[in-house]
């Protein structure tokens, strides 16, 4: 019986996710991440063509609290 060891860097939180990662994270659907991306709620970082979602940015978003459709939907 082996025992594997952890350190500190297999347990560190990853500095940027792709969208689809980020939307895992918050459990949110790809395109409500998409809205709120679009609605400035998150802040993200380019790379080339793709863009990324620092993980203090997920972090923030998820410690307060948001009311409301995350779509912005309004009433005619």
């Amino acid at each position: 019986m082996t025992l594997t060891r952890t350190t500190p860097q297999d347990t560190a939180p990853r500095l940027l996710y792709d969208r689809r990662e980020a939307a895992r994270q918050l459990s949110v659907s790809i395109r409500s991440l998409d809205y709120l991306i679009a609605g400035k709620q998150l802040h993200t970082r380019r790379i080339g063509k793709k863009i990324l979602i620092p993980h203090g940015e997920l972090v923030r978003f998820s410690r307060g609290d948001h009311f409301g459709p995350i779509a912005g939907t309004e009433a005619a």
